[in-house]
């Protein structure tokens, strides 16, 4: 990977992790359609560097949600969000462990791309009909959002799309569905990350990558992944998250459009 190469990758990431417009279907149609081999390493390193988004971004609540549960204490708001974050990582783990098979085969499926592009369009659209998003999550929000975040390991599928619009949906409110969000991507990211590391140990070893373009990559995905995250939160506060749909069906079906193209 050249210098310039590693920018874009960084970029994209940075961007489209946050957005709700799925940084995995973007990273298959940049490495399809710009012939670029992003190496294991890297991929780790984008996603190390959206998780210290995260932790820097939350850190007051991750401080108060650790306080909690290390005084056992389930009934406060934090101590809540320490159940509920349990309780939605159980169908994330099982969703990927079942279909991981199946959702990486869709990594080389451009159509496969384009149809999950369409469906995130759909769920974005959907999370603006409900009114009065006014509730704090409870046990089945928190299934229900942790299975939108294993559906969304389909690439196309946004997880931030997927889980925000669920608990929108659900008429949890704004700002709670925002946090809860990505205070479930915790969990899910280091096991994901631990899982692709332990499993790719020999290509990350062997990996063909310098320093330089590492610490290009991590630096590049935090600066613009911290301003993104803060425009998201934004857009969510200010009930145009729905809007991204548009663009989500716009690029679903160009993909479509061009798969069916090529086959004739």
């Amino acid at each position: 990977m050249n210098l310039i190469e590693v920018l874009i990758l960084a970029t994209v990431q940075g961007i489209t992790e946050w957005l709700p417009i799925s940084s995995s279907g973007h990273l298959v149609l940049v490495q399809q359609y710009f012939g670029l081999n992003v190496p294991v390493l890297f991929d780790v390193i984008l996603h190390i560097g959206t998780l210290i988004v995260v932790l820097v971004t939350f850190r007051e609540d991750i401080t108060k949600i650790l306080r909690a549960v290390a005084q056992l204490n389930f009934k406060t708001e934090e101590g809540k969000l320490a159940l509920y974050i349990i309780i939605g990582s159980i169908p994330t783990a099982i969703i990927g462990f079942l279909f991981e098979d199946t959702f990486q085969s869709f990594f080389s499926n451009l159509l496969a791309v384009g149809l999950a592009f369409l469906f995130t369009g759909a769920l974005l659209y959907l999370s603006k009909l409900p009114k009065n998003k006014n509730r704090f999550i409870n046990y089945l929000d928190a299934l229900l959002i942790g299975t939108a975040q294993g559906v969304a390991l389909i690439p196309g599928v946004s997880r931030s799309g997927a889980t925000i619009s669920t608990g929108l949906l659900r008429r949890i409110k704004k700002e709670k569905a925002f946090q809860y969000s990505f205070l479930l991507f915790i969990p899910a990211v280091i096991g994901a990350t631990l899982g692709t590391s332990v499993k790719e140990w020999n290509n990350l070893a062997t990996a063909d990558i310098d320093a330089v373009s590492i610490l290009l990559g991590l630096i590049v995905t935090m600066i613009v992944g911290y301003v993104f995250m803060k425009l998201l939160f934004k857009i969510v506060v200010k009930e145009r998250f729905h809007l991204f749909a548009y663009y989500c069906w716009t690029l679903g079906l160009l993909i479509i459009l061009a798969q069916v193209l090529r086959a004739f």
